[in-house]
């Protein structure tokens, strides 16, 4: 039986094309190296993703950078970096939008900022990119940039990544680690989670420290989304969530991608590529279909090797049905959910 369409909720497609990795051209054609192509993505069955617009911090604080990593007794803690240049990190987001602006122009591709759209997309042949900040230092703390980013089809929103923002904590890289390892939203950040709110813009919590996870919980009258993620109760990465966590975005109707990243998904964290697809099937046992969909990290992270590239998204959904997943509970893992809460959070 044919696989239902895919949303995928986190891709870094955009850096490649901005570090020089790839060109808009590849994402289009497709591309030798990498994990995203228009024809790979097609193959997988994606219909459309959240592409992210994602300024790293300079290379020395890189997370495999010399002596950022500490290995411990029973696994590693990487270096926060510290907050970005506003300037540097407001330049480099207009460098990545402009790549995606190049790549919703080309023919059957289009930009997705309704939830119309995004259901064209899963019905129809067009591939839709949804826009997501990951991290929120290109906007500006008075927020007074937020309406252009808006205009230019920001549609899902991260407070932080793994450093301090205006708005939030990130939480940093550790294994094994609680979440509860930092601290939580800013006043500024109160208000940027009201502002996404009253324009309909997902605010996005992953990476979020878990102070900073329950204070959104707390702001928001929208649906949680945390866009990449996977159970802590399986592999307990600081990045990942508690129960608590995930019964707290089940309350509120809303959605967790499921990451393909490695040291995320593996129970000892270990950042290997040769990680068996029966791990992701724990992680959906662990955090049920009702409230999760798929949020691979493609072009950002180690992806196991059983996945390999955007195409393997299929071998994703088949590994499922073979667990004993209904067609019923695919489409709900793959696209159902998505859409479910862009409708109650953009519309």
């Amino acid at each position: 039986m044919d696989s239902p369409a895919v949303v995928d909720g986190h891709n870094d497609a955009a850096l490649a094309v901005w570090r020089g990795e790839a060109t808009v051209d590849d994402l289009v054609d497709g591309r030798d190296d990498g994990h995203l192509g228009l024809p790979r993505a097609r193959d997988g069955g994606l219909a459309a993703g959240l592409f992210a617009v994602f300024v790293p911090s300079e290379e020395q604080f890189a997370p495999d950078a010399d002596g950022n990593r500490v290995e411990t007794d029973d696994g590693y803690r990487i270096r926060s970096p510290p907050p970005l240049a506003p300037s540097f990190a407001a330049n480099a987001a207009d460098e990545m939008l402009a790549a995606l602006d190049d790549l919703v122009a080309r023919p059957g591709v289009r930009r997705v900022e309704t939830a119309a759209d995004l259901r064209a997309c899963i019905e129809g042949d067009d591939f839709g990119v949804v826009v997501h900040f990951e991290g929120a230092e290109p906007i500006r703390p008075d927020r007074s940039n937020f309406a252009d980013y808006y205009e230019r089809g920001l549609r899902s929103l991260g407070l932080a990544w793994s450093r301090p923002t205006a708005f939030a904590d990130g939480v940093p890289f550790r294994f094994p680690s609680s979440p509860d390892v930092g601290g939580g939203l800013t006043e500024r950040g109160r208000r940027l989670v009201e502002r996404c709110n009253d324009d309909g813009v997902l605010v996005d919590c992953a990476h979020l420290t878990e102070q900073g996870f329950w204070d959104v919980h707390d702001a928001s009258t929208a649906p949680l989304v945390v866009s990449h993620t996977a159970a802590h109760a399986v592999c307990p990465s600081s990045r990942n969530l508690t129960d608590e966590q995930l019964d707290a975005v089940a309350d509120t109707d809303g959605v967790v991608g499921l990451t393909f990243a490695a040291s995320a998904l593996r129970p000892d964290g270990a950042n290997d590529a040769d990680t068996s697809l029966d791990v992701v099937v724990d992680h959906v046992d662990r955090m049920g279909v009702e409230h999760v969909a798929l949020g691979s990290d493609f072009d950002g992270a180690t992806i196991p090797d059983s996945i390999g590239d955007a195409a393997g998204t299929r071998d994703v959904l088949a590994a499922l049905r073979d667990a004993g997943y209904e067609n019923s509970a695919l489409r709900k893992l793959a696209h159902e959910n998505w859409l479910r809460v862009c409708e109650a959070t953009w519309d």
